[in-house]
């Protein structure tokens, strides 16, 4: 279950009643964009209250009037999709924050520089998003933002989504060393073992990742690994 200190309040009201559950504030949009979540761990604890924060059970048979069951999860999930959340002044700044860097992370991981080939510093989209001045939702998905904000981005830096393939030899020792990475990173397209014992491989990956692909197994195979981006 989350903590007191981390939940919201989701409230419904109908028929003059209010009810209200302490919920986890990240599950609120999986449910929305219709997720099957296990409400048990996201709640603080699994009961319906008149007033949450004065700790106010709702009469049990208002519950079943209103819902048709008693079953807190069941109840909570109609307050979830049915009702309002409430949000304190802080917990939207810090939720606002949090959605913020991972959608700084989802791009610089993503996207690049078609000028360049080269990806983009998280730093610079940042600076980006905050002359574009993009909007965060604090509820909606990554992924469901990010179309926008890129449309919002490219009038200020050069940026697209796209993937790299890159050639790899390394020899049979570090192989071992590397082939988790490998999986990591992107998927192997081709491979093949080399009479001398090496290992040639072509690796497709997020654009963004190929700089921090390359000191990665520079470092693990001390700067003997050869690469290329393939055209």
């Amino acid at each position: 279950m989350v903590d007191l200190d981390e939940a919201i309040v989701a409230r419904y009201e109908s028929h003059g009643e209010s009810f209200e559950i302490l919920i986890d504030p990240d599950v609120v949009q999986k449910m929305k964009d219709g997720r099957e979540v296990d409400l048990v761990e996201h709640m603080v604890i699994d009961t319906i209250f008149k007033n949450a924060k004065k700790g106010t059970r709702a009469p049990e048979d208002k519950i079943k009037q209103i819902f048709g069951t008693v079953d807190p999860t069941q109840v909570a999930k109609i307050i979830i999709l049915k009702g309002e959340v409430q949000l304190t002044t802080e917990q939207r700044k810090i939720m606002q924050e949090n959605k913020r860097k991972r959608i700084v992370e989802y791009i610089a991981r993503n996207a690049m520089n078609p000028q360049t080939g080269a990806p983009h510093p998280a730093t610079r989209i940042e600076i980006a998003m905050e002359e574009a001045k993009v909007h965060i939702d604090p509820f909606k998905s990554v992924e469901a933002q990010v179309p926008a904000i890129m449309d919002a981005l490219r009038p200020l830096i050069p940026i697209k989504f796209d993937k790299v393939r890159i050639a790899v030899k390394v020899s049979g020792e570090s192989y071992g060393r590397c082939f988790e990475d490998f999986k990591h990173f992107g998927k192997i397209t081709k491979e093949e073992w080399q009479k001398d014992g090496s290992w040639i491989g072509v690796i497709e990956m997020p654009a963004g990742l190929q700089t921090e692909f390359f000191e990665k197994i520079s470092n693990k195979t001390h700067g003997e690994a050869e690469t290329k981006i393939l055209k």
